[in-house]
Order: structure tokens, then C-alpha cells, then sequence
């Protein structure tokens, strides 16, 4: 296969589908949700520095950088676009475990996740709508898809903003009740996505194979780059070194779930874009895995004593 044709593939996936995967994500979001509490979003308040740092790398240093990055490495147009998707998109919720194996601050890791989500609400369009359309290649895309950050917005509100709200109802309101569900509905429903998304591969299994191979790369450079900017982000700052972790994979961890939906809301599952998100929510776990062995062979501080 011509390797620039990457930029006209469609992966197949229909409307029912596109629902269903809708819905996981959701699903997957409420039980995030339930572990989540007021606390977390007052310790921004009363301990800003580490989360505010992670917000700024997370939502402002990561998309420019992106956008600089692909500008050095120059992928296919859609690959690019890919990439900018998953810079503009908030931390994953795999972040508070991969934070917790690397033995860094799990506080500040919630925070970071409840907050972020909250704001990717209005920066996640911003940042694709802006950076998408400042690259020359990728504004093409832009412009024939018509991209409105509006209704962009409200996707990401429907499937992150009320099961947020409804999580956090819920949890308050029957804590007893959530502390039972809580850990079998996030199983549950990160199952239920897993099985969408291997179908969603298992339709186009050609195309993947075919073009996986183009974006293996950027994925690697792309990822490193997040976690790197995390890390010394906060060094720079002068944060602790379990702050410093946190703020690494809350940055390096994207939340590629959400990646997923957007490329087949409004790409229509435009090929790089769809192979880039999906090969990031895999290689993401693994470098997360390495981050965290990584981490657990440096010691820590001896002021710094593990407590969560």
C-alpha cells in the first residue's frame, strides 16, 4: 500500500458503533467518578503548586510542543492530527496506577485527574481547533471536516462533564454503596471498551496492520516527550521528587479512550488519526509500566516518605 494514501483511509466503524463506544467511555468515566471526592478538587486550593504545574504541561507545554515536534518530524497529515488529538486530550485513568507503582504522590495524581478532566471540557476543543489549524497540512483536514470547537465541546461535556457530576452525586450521596460498585464498574467498564476497540480493529485489522508501522515512531517520541516534559516541569519548579512522578504520568498518560471517540465523532475515522490513538492507548500502558520500574530502582528522598 502507498503510504500516503494512510491520509485518505476510513476505518470502518458504523453509527451503532460509534454509540456503543460513546457509551464505554461514559461508562468508564462514572466509575472514575465514583472514587473521586470533594477533597480532591480543595487540595488544588490549599496545595496548588504541584497540580498547577501538571495543568500547565498538561494543557499549554504538551500541545505547543506537539505542534513543534511535528513540525521537526513531519508525518502524514493525518498522523499529525493524531497527535495533536492526543496532546489536547486530558490524562488517562490508568494515571492514579501507574502514579502509585512509581511511588509517586497518588494525592496529587487524583487532583490532577479530577481537575483536568473538568478542564478538558473547554481545552480540549481549544487546543485541537487552535493547533490543528495553525499547521499548514493538518488545517486542510480541519477545514473539510468543518470542525466546530462547539459542538466538540458539547461531546466532551455529555461524556465527561455529567458522568463526572452523576459519579461524584452518587459517591457522596451513597458512599456505602459506592465503595462496593466502585471497583467492579471500573473493571466492567474497562472491559466493555477493550472489547470495542478490538472489534473496532478486528473490522479494519488490514489497515492496521498495513500502516502501524508509520506511526510506531511518533507514538515513541511523541510519549516520551509527555512524560519528559512532566517530569521536569516539575523539577524545574523545584517540586518534590513524588510530586515531580505524579505530574510525570499525569502528562505522559493520555486519556486515548476519549481520543478514540472524538476521530470517529467528527474525523470519521480518518485512518492516521484512528491508528495514532489507538497504538498510543496501547504503547502508553507499556511505557507507563517501564516509567514506573524506572522510577522504583531511583530512591527516594529520605524526607520523602510514602504515606497513600
Amino acid at each position: 500500500m502507498d503510504p500516503a494514501a494512510l491520509d485518505q483511509v476510513r476505518l470502518n466503524f458504523n453509527p451503532t458503533g460509534i454509540a456503543i463506544i460513546n457509551a464505554a467511555i461514559g461508562l468508564m468515566m462514572l466509575g472514575v467518578a465514583l472514587e473521586l471526592k470533594v477533597e480532591d478538587f480543595k487540595r488544588i486550593i490549599t496545595s496548588p503548586k504541584a497540580p498547577a504545574i501538571g495543568l500547565v504541561a498538561q494543557f499549554l507545554l504538551l500541545p505547543a510542543l506537539t505542534f513543534l515536534l511535528v513540525l521537526i518530524i513531519k508525518p502524514y497529515p493525518s498522523v499529525a492530527l493524531g497527535m495533536m488529538l492526543v496532546a489536547a486530550c486530558p490524562g488517562g485513568n490508568l494515571s492514579n496506577i501507574v502514579t502509585y507503582l512509581s511511588q509517586g504522590n497518588t494525592a496529587v495524581s487524583i487532583s490532577m485527574t479530577a481537575v483536568s478532566t473538568v478542564a478538558a471540557i473547554v481545552m480540549t476543543p481549544l487546543n485541537i481547533s487552535f493547533w490543528g489549524g495553525m499547521n499548514p497540512a493538518t488545517r486542510v483536514i480541519m477545514q473539510q471536516v468543518s470542525l466546530n470547537p462547539a459542538d466538540v465541546f458539547t461531546t466532551v461535556f455529555l461524556i465527561l462533564g455529567i458522568p463526572l457530576i452523576v459519579g461524584m452525586t452518587l459517591g457522596h450521596k451513597f458512599p456505602g454503596l459506592a465503595a462496593k460498585v466502585k471497583k467492579p464498574f471500573k473493571i466492567f467498564s474497562l472491559v466493555f471498551f477493550i472489547v470495542i476497540v478490538c472489534g473496532a480493529l478486528a473490522a479494519n485489522w488490514q489497515n492496521f496492520l498495513a500502516y502501524i508501522g508509520l506511526v510506531i515512531f511518533a507514538v515513541l517520541i511523541h510519549n516520551a516527550l509527555a512524560l519528559n516534559l512532566g517530569y521536569w516541569s516539575g523539577k524545574i519548579a523545584g517540586l518534590p521528587e513524588r510530586d515531580c512522578r505524579a505530574v510525570c504520568v499525569e502528562v505522559g498518560i493520555q486519556n486515548s479512550a476519549l481520543g478514540l471517540v472524538l476521530v470517529f465523532n467528527f474525523f470519521d475515522g480518518l485512518g492516521g488519526m484512528a491508528i495514532v490513538v489507538a497504538w498510543w492507548g496501547i504503547w502508553h500502558i507499556i511505557a507507563g509500566l517501564i516509567t514506573a520500574f524506572i522510577f522504583t530502582r531511583k530512591k527516594l528522598p529520605k524526607n520523602e516518605v510514602i504515606d497513600d
